[in-house]
């Protein structure tokens, strides 16, 4: 086996897909130092740059003095703190849905609920760039597991109209995590009350950043329906950790009892939940926030200018530069990090292949300055390479 593993590696470094780790040395923000290196960063999902603000260090120093830093037994024991309770109902609120459920990260969320809401007879119709996690846990559900065509709604209706499933999920990202471009989810919605489904949004690049003050996609498109079941990450935009379940109060009690990756694990530290309720406050008044980053996004939109690389379509904080050959995509981000930016270059299986590009993610923390910085660079690499 040692031996398979040694080869599989070689054969990831020679098709350009081995990944290395970086050594982070400072807190996440805009400018960071990684491999004892200072950097000018376009890497993290900080979309609002909340990560070390001082008023969540604050929040989370003084909650783990109150309540310990561990949460020493599971959910269903003891492991459930006032501090995860508080944060449930304001996440519940702040999204408009009834009821809400935490979970150590995203990825253990969505196992968690496909595992948990469908099984066999019942059938997913999922969008083929769906994150990892949502193939994951619809793989780990046993329902039958349908792939459609990316956003591409006549292709899902065809597929809801053939199904003969005792229950349909209809399971998408509202923000593409490498394309960076929206769901049509009242389109979806709209097919759901058609054909009997539900609509399972994972937002976690949304949430925060989108709707009137970050509520996320559900706000940004206006959907109100019992239908909706949405996930949101808790360590992007709002700049700590986990994740979180919202929709109907009978969705939420369900969860608690039969979600394997909630009843079968220690929940986060308490002290997080209430960093966390500190993060939401600050979303929520975080308007100034949401449209400086608007502007930095229009910016760089429009004063971007390349001729090898195509800058994909989107108008959220995620903007890929399509390159297309891993070892360009390499390249390309190996240059600009000789120029102290740091770009990470994405490779399948992560995006199809042929399509490796790089992942540029912008934040309210960084300034004009730096995206003028960032766009010169590039157009500096075009030049060189």
């Amino acid at each position: 086996m040692l031996e398979h593993l040694k080869s599989a590696l070689e054969k990831r470094k020679t098709d350009g897909l081995l990944r290395q780790r970086r050594l982070l040395d400072s807190p996440q923000a805009e400018h960071i130092v990684a491999n004892s290196q200072k950097y000018l960063s376009f890497c993290s999902n900080d979309y609002l740059g909340l990560a070390n603000h001082p008023a969540l260090v604050a929040a989370m120093q003084k909650a783990a003095g109150d309540s310990g830093v561990g949460s020493g037994a599971s959910n269903l024991i003891t492991g459930h703190h006032r501090y995860h309770d508080n944060l449930e109902k304001q996440l519940a609120k702040f999204v408009g849905l009834p009821a809400a459920l935490l979970f150590s990260t995203g990825y253990m969320a969505n196992i968690g609920v496909l595992g948990a809401l469908v099984g066999r007879n019942d059938a997913i119709f999922a969008d083929k760039l769906n994150h990892a996690c949502l193939n994951d846990g619809s793989y780990y559900s046993l329902a039958e597991f349908n792939r459609f065509a990316h956003n591409d709604v006549a292709a899902l209706e065809s597929l809801l109209k053939d199904s003969i499933a005792k229950h349909k999920l209809i399971a998408v990202d509202a923000v593409f995590s490498m394309d960076g471009d929206l769901a049509p989810l009242p389109e979806y919605l709209a097919l759901c009350e058609k054909y009997d489904a539900y609509l399972y949004i994972d937002d976690a690049h949304g949430f925060g950043v989108l709707g009137e003050h970050g509520e996320g996609s559900l706000t940004h498109f206006n959907l109100k329906s019992p239908r909706i079941i949405v996930m949101a990450t808790l360590g992007k935009a709002a700049g700590v950790a986990g994740a979180f379940v919202a929709g109907e109060q009978v969705v939420i009690d369900y969860l608690i009892q039969t979600a394997k990756s909630y009843v079968y694990s220690t929940p986060a530290p308490p002290a997080l939940s209430a960093t966390l309720s500190a993060s939401v406050n600050l979303i929520e008044q975080g308007d100034d926030l949401r449209e400086h980053l608007r502007r930095l996004i229009a910016y760089f939109k429009d004063n971007l200018y390349c001729k090898k690389w195509q800058l994909m379509p989107s108008i959220t904080a995620v903007q890929p530069l399509l390159v297309g050959s891993n070892q360009e995509a390499l390249s390309l981000s190996e240059y600009l990090q000789t120029l102290g930016i740091l770009v990470p270059a994405i490779r399948p299986p992560t995006v199809p292949v042929d399509t490796a590009r790089l992942r540029i993610s912008l934040s309210a923390a960084h300034t004009l300055d730096d995206i003028k910085a960032l766009i010169a660079a590039i157009h500096q690499a075009e030049q060189v390479l």
